[in-house]
């Protein structure tokens, strides 16, 4: 019995914010020098549109970044200020995916919900929202991965092999939910703008049961890249959550899966992996899974496009990139390797196969 992804639903808020971002993290740099730098990593980047739950302003340059004035010039939000606004926008977001789902009354067959976000906490949350709002049985087992930021989902799919392989009748909703662009900060530190350059918001969700049809999961592995803690950092300060993404994690992530590729790929090679679903961190993070593995271009296909039409979302967006695996035409037994990566530095990697 090896327990399979069935299905994987997605969504997105409604408001697209890349360009605005632009306009308005231009005008915050200080020198001609980073706003040339800024300039040529924004055209070079791959992302064309990023969500978010807030509307942009017509014009990101003015007093306020968004036409509600959350970011206001000078007055950012607190930190308490973001999770009221994470605890109005989340739950609908979530509920959302989880209807694209397409469950109907076999939504009172979910036996385990596992919702992963690092974007926004509260309690009551997003589990008993997501209860309440599509109808999941109210004693329905409940897990909350929280705050390990990009690679979540797959440790979340992981959690949910187990549980599948342990109660074979168990049905898991796994919900990946993130908020990214509730964290933006005021800052004239390029590093630090150049973060916020390829975050939005989304939601992922998918259903992992026994029944042999999706994507199986067949195993995982874990690759932590020594010293390298604070290249990915992500701490809750008085001003929302601050993100640090260094511009040697490219570098990192490439060294560390060229070293551990025989243990990722369980001794295969990596022209014997057919589909490629790689956390899409940003342009420079999939050309170094690229380089590492000596890739084809077309082989991180669904990556770029996830990347070019929804920017990073955080744990969501490994799972769009399976999705969009999914929805094209596959062979039987065709072999997989997902990766998403994050603070620690850590490299979390899944090998799948095309059900029959």
């Amino acid at each position: 019995m090896t327990p399979h992804i069935n299905r994987i639903a997605t969504a997105v808020p409604r408001h697209d914010v890349h360009d605005t971002f632009v306009r308005f993290a231009r005008t915050l740099l200080a020198g001609p020098r980073d706003g040339r730098l800024f300039d040529r990593m924004a055209a070079r980047g791959g992302i064309a549109h990023r969500w978010s739950c807030l509307a942009p302003a017509p014009d990101g340059s003015n007093a306020a970044v968004d036409s509600g004035g959350f970011y206001t010039r000078g007055a950012f939000p607190s930190t308490g200020e973001r999770m009221r606004r994470f605890e109005a926008e989340a739950p609908a977001l979530a509920a959302q995916a989880v209807g694209h789902l397409a469950l109907g009354d076999d939504a009172r067959r979910v036996t385990h919900l596992i919702v992963t976000c690092c974007t926004g906490f509260s309690a009551p949350g997003l589990d008993l929202e997501l209860v309440r709002r599509c109808g999941l049985d109210p004693s329905v087992e409940r897990t909350i991965v929280g705050f390990m930021g990009c690679y979540a989902a797959i440790n979340a799919l992981k959690l949910s092999r187990h549980i599948v392989r342990s109660e074979p009748a168990a049905r898991v909703l796994v919900v990946s939910l993130e908020l990214c662009t509730l964290h933006l900060q005021e800052t004239a530190d390029l590093e630090q703008v150049l973060t916020f350059l390829v975050f939005g918001d989304g939601c992922a969700a998918a259903l992992v049961t026994a029944e042999p049809h999706g994507l199986a999961l067949d195993a995982f592995h874990a690759v932590l890249v020594p010293e390298s803690a604070e290249d990915i950092t992500w701490r809750i300060r008085d001003l929302g959550f601050d993100m640090v993404l260094s511009g040697r994690v490219a570098g990192a992530i490439g060294g560390a899966l060229r070293s551990g590729a025989d243990r990722i790929l369980r001794g295969a090679a990596p022209d014997a992996i057919d589909l490629w679903a790689v956390h899409p961190g940003g342009r420079s993070v999939l050309d170094a899974v690229e380089t590492a593995f000596a890739l084809p271009p077309a082989a991180l296909g669904a990556s770029r496009e996830v990347l070019h039409a929804n920017g990073n979302m955080s744990s969501a967006t490994v799972l769009f990139v399976l999705r969009a695996l999914m929805r094209t035409e596959r062979r039987p037994g065709a072999r997989g390797c997902a990766m998403a990566f994050g603070p620690g530095l850590t490299a979390e990697t899944m090998l799948f196969r095309a059900a029959a």
